[in-house]
């Protein structure tokens, strides 16, 4: 085996894990505190009492983007017939670190008194911090060591709490659900990254690149969860009120729409009419990503169902003949398929943004700051991937041979009665080989 990949990881993850943690720790003892600081009494109670009642408030939806990360995101990336384990498991680990990094970087413009103050929002956001890296880690599933995708998750985060702060403070674009700062910007990160990290020897697929019957019902799960959720996704920073109404309704419709454009599509464009279960368990989704940025507008229902029928459509067409364009023209392998679910998705949901605005239909804001938000978010993300690839294309973290790709026993135990019914399914294929006249 090449020297380049050393994926020995007895020493190199536990040290930087422990390393990344522990740093963590002592931020958060100097600089992260509970919500309300004041020596006032009487204000100190009145603080108290909002907090608690924001936080009762808010708590349901935080639990449902929860749910969404570490449940949805998980699982919708098991199709892999030999990678569950890594897409459920290294799922977990990302957005575990991810989150509390989140909570700083983010935290690091809005201090109070020098304190990051912890509050129902700030945990909210810190779980959307963490979803741009689990779409990047969409593109570069099975072809990466989980010490890369730790730096990965480090370095993301940081990028984009600074897109973030640019898009939201200084920009003052609208994107409550955040289909260009998360989506837009997470897609097109992780295939920044995906195209510095290009294997040649995976040019023509990957015996374990594909799926079997059980391992896409399992990324089905993911996508019901994700799909059920995505009104809270949507509405969660919404501002109190008639916004946040508007942003559960107009998500509820647009996923709907979007499922019904995605079964269409799907069935039109494969061999007999039948549904491909990856548009199914993807383009379903597209809606809620797509709608995200005029969410919370008064774009009507039947604006929203447009953007998801759109979405549902331009997300499954990807699939089906984008994504090979990608890879053979482009040396991109989206392993996911991340530039159909997030990325274009995202853009047709920033340009929907852009106009929304122009047509009045927020209370603030300018289309000029729209474009601006998704010009910055998509070439902040391309700029911070790339550089972030040709880090992680270090030799020394790890990362599998080409051989040994989109295989959990490379980082894994994997259960022996596993490895024994993948023999034995491989020996039953061969003798039914040699029996055939």
């Amino acid at each position: 085996m090449p020297s380049s990949f050393a994926t020995n990881m007895r020493f190199k993850f536990p040290i930087l894990a422990l390393f990344l943690e522990i740093l963590i720790i002592v931020l958060f003892g100097v600089f992260v505190s509970y919500k309300g600081s004041s020596h006032d009494d009487h204000k100190q109670a009145s603080n108290d009492t909002i907090t608690s009642d924001r936080f009762s408030q808010l708590y349901p939806m935080f639990q449902d983007v929860h749910v969404m990360i570490f449940i949805g995101f998980g699982f919708l990336m098991t199709f892999l017939k030999k990678y569950s384990f890594s897409s459920v498991g290294i799922n977990m680990l990302l957005a575990a670190l991810g989150l509390q990094w989140g909570i700083l970087v983010q935290g690091f413009w809005h201090l109070h008194h020098g304190k990051i103050e912890i509050d129902i929002l700030k945990m909210i956001n810190a779980d959307f911090s963490t979803a741009t890296v689990l779409i990047s880690f969409g593109a570069v599933l099975g072809k990466t060591s989980p010490v890369q995708l730790l730096i990965m998750t480090i370095l993301e985060i940081t990028v984009f709490a600074i897109n973030e702060h640019l898009v939201a403070v200084v920009l003052r674009a609208n994107d409550v659900g955040a289909s260009m700062i998360i989506h837009a910007f997470g897609a097109y990160f992780g295939l920044a990254v995906a195209r510095i990290l290009y294997r040649p020897g995976l040019k023509n697929g990957h015996d374990n690149e594909g799926s079997v019957y059980h391992s896409d019902l399992f990324a089905m799960i993911g996508t019901i969860f994700l799909w059920m959720f995505w009104p809270s996704f949507n509405s969660a920073i919404a501002d109190e009120g008639e916004n946040q109404y508007r942003a559960v309704v107009n998500t509820y419709f647009s996923l709907a729409a979007c499922v019904v454009a995605a079964y269409a599509i799907s069935s039109f464009v494969e061999h007999k009419g039948k549904l491909d279960m990856v548009h199914i368990q993807n383009a379903t989704l597209a809606g809620g990503v797509a709608v995200g940025t005029c969410a919370d507008m008064n774009i009507g229902p039947f604006g929203a169902m447009l953007i998801g029928l759109v979405a549902g459509i331009i997300s499954t067409v990807g699939f089906k003949f984008l994504s090979p364009v990608l890879a053979s023209k482009l040396c991109i392998q989206d392993t996911c398929g991340v530039h159909n679910l997030h990325g274009m998705p995202g853009i047709l949901g920033g340009i929907a943004g852009i106009v929304a605005v122009a047509m009045g239909a927020s209370n603030g804001g300018s289309y000029e700051m729209q474009a601006a938000a998704l010009a910055s978010s998509v070439s902040i993300a391309i700029v911070g991937g790339t550089i972030t690839g040709f880090i992680l294309r270090l030799p020394i973290w790890g990362q599998p041979p080409d051989q040994n790709c989109y295989d959990d026993s490379i980082y894994w135990e994997v259960p022996e009665e596993e490895e024994e019914n993948e023999e034995g399914l491989a020996h039953g294929e061969h003798s039914n080989n040699k029996a055939e006249p």
